[in-house]
């Protein structure tokens, strides 16, 4: 915690246009729990870590790749490039999925 992006997931940012200069990394906290509608998960097993951690966060805890086939987004951490682009496909695809159900669900 409190770390910067690692390098190569800033790699495959840049590559897209996109900047984690001042990403730090935080722990989830019963703070910002209460104060979120939605917690987006990576992985089931993050969720049902969430569900015994805090009860009354159910309901506002759902899957990242939800609207991906519920797929899991795995964690590159130590791996390469590689693995970095793929999740980063993955993430830029569940996030597109995501807006899409929420806009239609604004009318």
């Amino acid at each position: 915690m409190g770390k910067a992006a690692d390098e190569r997931a800033a790699s495959v940012a840049a590559t897209h246009d996109l900047s984690l200069d001042g990403h730090c990394a935080r722990q989830l906290s019963g703070r910002m729990c209460r104060e979120y509608d939605l917690i987006l998960a990576m992985e089931k097993r993050h969720i049902a870590t969430l569900h015994e951690m805090a009860p009354e966060m159910r309901g506002k805890v759902m899957l990242f790749g939800h609207w991906d086939n519920e797929r899991d987004i795995p964690d590159p951490y130590r791996k390469s490039r590689e693995a970095f682009e793929a999740v980063y496909q993955l993430l830029d695809r569940s996030a597109a999925q995501w807006a899409q159900a929420l806009k239609a669900q604004q009318g």
